[in-house]
């Protein structure tokens, strides 16, 4: 792999310029920058961004933390700056969400499309005959209202996993896949494979979505696919994207062992009409502008990880109890100013942040959610100073700084509060039945959830 950076192995200086700003690669590609590029892949590293799918934590991630803690995998503990990972569905966001560009339909194929659709018609979502194991029972109440149709690969015999009452048409090119969509009622996801971009593409294509809902929600400890992936995320269904930010009527997201549920939801489905509809993000100008905005002001490469002054509350409004709402004012801004550098943190611009107080045992992924907002780490280091617990009327018999990535936090019980010591820590993952946590949340643009309403 030729990415054009000088090896400076042993003490010699780099004096070779760069080829590159930015290097976008993965996991095993960011193994081999480290093993070829001896000390200028120190110098150089917070250039490069790891295309990874599921996410990585900063708990995963700070490589002296996981090893005490028992977070450590084989992905991960890098030591990176966590918007450096660059996800493919905006599931952790601590990371930074690349995702993709899903085909988008103009207004005479979408006509075309909603007037040759079979209402009774569904396609699986699973090509290989073991997504299909033990899933009879499911579609033997779905084929009560509905045609089903697969495309799984067999060669000579009929996959056994496969009910005999599915249409399977062998593995299809993309593009019959396509026309099969564009005549399909239905997509049922059988719970595997998780957060694909098929169900994107089928939701794009004028069919609805159907979805098995994991209870408990599937996580590293529980599922064999999540063990040793660098993240504690829980995964409440198969497209956790799509139940979220799409949902009803493109999406729904049903108990399957609720049979009765399951046949009630095919039943209004197939009475239900909906256009094709792709969520702007994944348009290829959504991307493009996504992108185009990391590369124009993401720098992390700066490493300015601001402070409050210390001790000055006079700047905080006052709050009427500790879970409202707590907003910075605008011309705060100069406030935010670093110890040892006069720049500022523009962006995202500060003044996008909504300050929440998360439940006990509530990541602030969730706290943030929960308000229609989304965590935003960059601000961690603004909420990370004991005035916020006084703002909060949090009483601190002592205020402890240590490295933990559930910190800054309070803790209830001994009354104790807690800000974090180590800025690789801060973290919208990670939760715990003795904290409550404070969380920096983001007002976000909807259809682009990676930028605020102010950030372009």
């Amino acid at each position: 792999m030729h990415h054009g950076v000088p090896p400076g192995r042993g003490s010699c200086p780099l004096t070779a310029p760069l080829s590159f700003d930015i290097i976008y690669t993965d996991y095993h590609g960011l193994q081999q920058m480290k093993q070829n590029m001896g000390l200028s892949f120190k110098k150089y590293k917070c250039r490069i961004r790891v295309i990874d799918t599921f996410g990585t934590e900063p708990a995963y991630n700070f490589d002296d933390y996981a090893n005490l803690h028992g977070y450590r995998t084989n992905w991960g503990h890098w030591n990176l700056n966590p918007k450096q990972y660059m996800t493919m569905f905006p599931h952790s966001p601590d990371n930074s969400f690349m995702g993709f560009v899903a085909e988008i339909l103009n207004n005479t194929e979408k006509k075309a499309i909603q007037s040759s659709k079979v209402n009774n018609m569904a396609v699986v979502y699973g090509k290989d005959a073991n997504m299909w194991k033990g899933k009879a029972k499911y579609l033997e109440v779905i084929n009560k209202y509905m045609e089903i149709h697969g495309t799984v690969y067999y060669q000579t015999h009929w996959p056994p996993e496969m009910p005999m009452f599915v249409k399977n048409h062998g593995l299809l090119p993309q593009h019959e896949l396509q026309r099969l969509l564009r005549k399909a009622k239905l997509f049922i996801g059988l719970g595997f494979p998780y957060e694909g971009p098929a169900p994107l593409e089928a939701i794009a294509n004028g069919c609805i979505f159907l979805q098995p809902r994991f209870n408990p929600p599937h996580n590293s400890k529980n599922n064999e696919f999540f063990r040793g992936k660098p993240t504690s995320r829980e995964v409440s269904s198969q497209h956790p994207y799509t139940e979220y930010f799409i949902g009803k009527p493109h999406v729904w997201t049903v108990d399957f062992n609720n049979t009765e549920e399951l046949a009630s939801v095919v039943r209004t489905i197939s009475t239900t009409k909906v256009e094709p509809y792709l969520p702007y993000e994944f348009t290829c100008e959504g991307m493009l502008e996504r992108v185009h905005a990391y590369i124009q002001h993401q720098d992390l490469c700066d490493a300015v990880f601001l402070s409050w002054p210390q001790n000055d509350v006079r700047h905080f409004p006052s709050s009427p109890n500790a879970t409202s709402l707590f907003t910075f004012p605008q011309n705060v801004s100069g406030l935010f100013r670093s110890p040892n550098v006069t720049k500022l943190l523009t962006w995202p611009p500060i003044s996008s942040m909504q300050l929440q107080v998360s439940t006990t045992a509530q990541s602030c992924t969730d706290a943030c959610q929960e308000h229609d907002l989304v965590c935003e780490p960059t601000f961690f280091q603004f909420v990370n100073n004991k005035a916020i617990f006084e703002q909060f009327k949090f009483i601190c018999d002592s205020v402890e700084s240590e490295a933990n990535h559930l910190y800054p936090a309070f803790e209830e019980i001994a009354q104790d509060c807690y800000l974090q010591k180590q800025v690789l820590l801060f973290s919208c993952a990670g939760h715990h039945p003795k904290y409550r946590r404070l969380c920096p949340c983001r007002d976000f643009r909807k259809e682009q959830v990676a930028l605020c309403k102010g950030c372009l």
